[in-house]
């Protein structure tokens, strides 16, 4: 079933596997305030849905008992708007299983396109992502945690898109505001 002004855009918060500011490939914790604020943008948007990937069976608990508060618990006649927000959130174990699920609702193999702060040679622009997204074809952006992606996530993407500039030499954005940029910059009138 799809939503009024629901797009083929997906998006993905990757906790593993990531890397710290020492760039060695970690795992990272899952944060109710990014579940929360990337939930409600993406709503905003028309994003189809918003995949949690993380391996971590104590992650995901915390993100089961987030999500049911909102869905069935007191959350959800407490804040009705919170509870739609989040009902686009779909929890997974990885980066596989999220494509496995896009494969099965589209047919194929969604456009995987990545985020990075890190400015890398084989960038496409936002317009021509949006432009895809317009023409109805699937899309799966993916949003690291930690300090970015791993290689090995970069590796499987088809497109990157640039970094976002913000015009200092500061770029280190929590993962909650690039996601509001970059979906905006995709769907933004």
């Amino acid at each position: 079933m799809t939503r009024q002004g629901e797009t083929t855009l997906n998006i993905a918060l990757i906790h593993h596997p990531v890397v710290n500011k020492r760039a060695e490939v970690i795992g990272s914790a899952v944060t109710n305030l990014d579940i929360h604020d990337i939930a409600r943008t993406a709503r905003t948007y028309g994003v189809a849905e918003y995949f949690i990937a993380t391996p971590y069976s104590d992650q995901q608990n915390l993100v089961k008992d987030l999500l049911n508060h909102w869905a069935t618990g007191h959350g959800s006649t407490y804040n009705p708007a919170r509870k739609d927000a989040l009902s686009i959130v779909r929890l997974v174990a990885s980066l596989e299983e999220t494509l496995e699920a896009l494969i099965k609702k589209y047919g194929r193999k969604p456009l995987v396109v990545v985020t990075s702060a890190i400015l890398r040679p084989t960038t496409v622009g936002y317009k021509e992502i949006s432009e895809r997204i317009g023409n109805n074809e699937p899309i799966l952006l993916l949003f690291g945690t930690a300090h970015g992606l791993a290689p090995e996530i970069l590796a499987l993407a088809d497109v990157i898109l640039p970094p976002i500039q913000g015009g200092t030499t500061y770029n280190h954005l929590s993962v909650r505001s690039a996601a509001a940029i970059i979906i905006d910059r995709l769907l933004g009138s």
